[in-house]
């Protein structure tokens, strides 16, 4: 692929910007009339031009004698003039789409940078993975930032990745250009017991001057929260509570706050600003998370930035949650996060900053999107054979590998169960009674909405598995499957049906990975996903097709959650409580231990 963009740094450039802003060079584009959202001192000013060299911003004031005869002039009367949003952290698997149709989705939305942390491919691919994103967002309008995975597997012990970051990597990675700090830290038990591992990987990061980013999602604000940050740790996207993101801010931390397309926290944790009034400039909109049906239908930092206003935040600190503050958080507003000098020229044409949805999209000085639709052709990726080759089960799934047997025949026993919150990342750790058959098995109840959940080793074909319950999807027949299941992202099976599951399992060992939906032995809907199990290189729009067939198929078999396939995907993350499932057993993630299915 042949690159679309030459971006140099502001060093290479500097002084043909001066030459321009003092009009002994023409600039490549002037903006006139429009009304600039000026995030640095929170105004709105009319009547300043805009002048353009390089892709960079070389003046904001009277453009007159910058303006030459191949210079582009843009009228932009009527029309907001806002920075591009940033996107403070994301992974952009979650898309189920690759870096470039990902880029075709979100930059008609206003989001010309994302601050990416590839922890999913890692998991699968290891550095090889994360390499092939970065090489990718080279190419594109789109500024792709990477934050080093620091967490493959996410929590050694307690379950087997594809591949594991070793300290060394990070060291590694601290000298690529693209990799601006550590991605988040989600093993905070290690951070508090002062783990070797984890702490180098923190101080090779620090040693390159570069940014830790956190994950810390335990509701314990006391000296463990304190202590968490004390090392280094400089944000967190976990807060589900204002209270929460409120004690991260007084901590000195960047307050992240999230709302993709299965997390919701805004309505709950922008209170940490509009029922406080505290300093709003370490605050970070981010998505985490985002599914293409999300994306070209509600938008991307665009909407989190009208959720924050539709919740009481005024108009422009929105946006500097969006901007300016993302910019600083990661000690790059000398490039990104303003429309000031020096600064690349990304710019939104808005109509209404309450609905901040851009008419005009500009990165780099040129206009690439229009009206919600990309001006610039953008062209599907090409992976390697390694990177679609990534699912290896033992052999083939059989029904018996989904029994459950407590050995009691015709007995009740008391099981653990993970209950699923719609909309929310976290789980209960809950308790249900299930009869047994007169074999000693117990199955799922449609009476009291348990499943069964199994995950199944794909990575290396060691045949290891595990199989639960979990409550809250409400189905009521068949099964589900997945090979996106967080973060290791081995195969995850759910169902009221033990032959349906067998289905579903080895429907996606075939394709390669992806996800499914089976009812009464027939494969109702597939979404093959065969780049790591994790992403489509179909264009966005055909995924998002896909997963409205997965939508409804889902409903078929009775549930009524919003983004079900989100929240399935979180059942074996075993970083966030309270109750977690992987290939290795049950965990309880208050505790970090592992805990029998069966309590008595």
């Amino acid at each position: 692929m042949s690159p679309l963009v030459k971006r140099p740094p502001l060093y290479e450039v500097g002084r043909e910007l001066v030459a321009t802003a003092t009009g002994r060079v023409p600039a490549d584009v002037v903006i006139r009339s429009g009304r600039l959202v000026n995030v640095i001192t929170s105004e709105i000013l009319d009547g300043l031009d805009i002048a353009v060299r390089l892709g960079r911003i070389a003046l904001v004031g009277d453009a007159s004698r910058c303006i030459g005869k191949n210079t582009q002039v843009i009228d932009a009367e009527g029309l907001y003039l806002v920075p591009g949003f940033l996107d403070g952290h994301l992974h952009i698997e979650s898309s189920m789409v690759t870096v470039s149709q990902f880029a075709k989705a979100v930059l008609p939305c206003g989001t010309t940078a994302v601050f990416m942390d590839p922890h999913e491919i890692a998991n699968v691919l290891g550095v090889n993975g994360i390499r092939l994103m970065m090489e990718e967002g080279r190419n594109l309008p789109l500024k792709v930032y990477t934050t080093m995975p620091s967490c493959v597997p996410a929590a050694p012990g307690f379950e087997d990745a594809g591949a594991e970051i070793t300290p060394d990597d990070i060291r590694e990675a601290m000298t690529w250009d693209e990799v601006v700090g550590l991605g988040e830290m989600m093993n905070f038990p290690g951070v508090l017991a002062g783990d070797k591992n984890v702490t180098s990987k923190i101080s090779e990061t620090l040693k390159a001057g570069k940014v830790v980013t956190g994950h810390y999602s335990v509701p314990d604000l006391g000296s463990n929260l304190s202590a968490y940050a004390s090392c280094g740790i400089k944000s967190c996207h976990e807060s589900t509570t204002w209270q929460e993101s409120l004690a991260k801010l007084r901590l000195g931390m960047y307050a992240k706050l999230r709302e993709g397309s299965g997390w919701r926290d805004i309505k709950a944790t922008i209170k940490s600003y509009t029922e406080t009034g505290v300093d709003s400039r370490r605050i970070v909109l981010v998505t985490d998370d985002v599914h293409p049906d999300t994306l070209l239908t509600l938008g991307h930092v665009n909407h989190v930035v009208r959720r924050a206003i539709e919740e009481g935040t005024p108009p422009v600190v929105a946006i500097q949650m969006a901007t300016i503050n993302a910019a600083e958080c990661f000690g790059m507003s000398c490039d990104l996060g303003s429309i000031t000098p020096g600064k690349f020229a990304d710019i939104l044409f808005i109509r209404d900053l309450a609905d901040p949805r851009p008419e005009r999209v500009m990165a780099d000085g040129e206009i690439i999107a229009e009206k919600g639709s990309m001006l610039k052709e953008i062209p599907l990726p090409t992976y390697p054979a390694y990177a679609r080759d990534s699912v290896h089960l033992a052999n083939p799934l059989k029904p018996d590998d989904f029994r459950i047997k407590a050995g009691m025949p015709d007995k009740n026993v008391r099981i653990r169960a993970i209950q699923v919150i719609e909309g929310q990342a976290v789980t209960k750790h809950v308790e249900a009674e299930l009869p047994c058959d007169s074999n000693g098995e117990i199955h799922a109840s449609c009476e009291q909405d348990l499943a069964k959940v199994a995950v199944i080793e794909r990575h290396k074909a060691t045949g290891t598995m595990a199989v639960g319950f979990v409550q809250g999807f409400g189905l009521e027949s068949g099964a589900v499957g997945s090979t996106v299941a967080h973060d290791s992202h081995n195969l995850l099976v759910i169902g009221m049906d033990t032959e349906d599951m067998v289905v579903a399992a080895n429907a996606l060992a075939d394709v390669g990975g992806g996800m499914v939906v089976v009812k009464d032995g027939r494969v109702l809907a597939i979404l093959p996903l065969p780049i790591a199990g994790l992403m489509s290189d179909e264009p966005v729009e055909k995924v998002q097709s896909g997963i409205e067939e997965l939508a409804q198929a889902w409903q078929a078999l009775g549930c009524r959650l919003a983004s079900p396939f989100m929240t399935m995907a979180l059942l074996s993350l075993p970083v966030i409580p309270e109750l977690r499932i992987t290939n290795r057993g049950l965990v309880d993630v208050t505790e970090f231990r592992f805990v029998p299915l069966v309590t008595g």
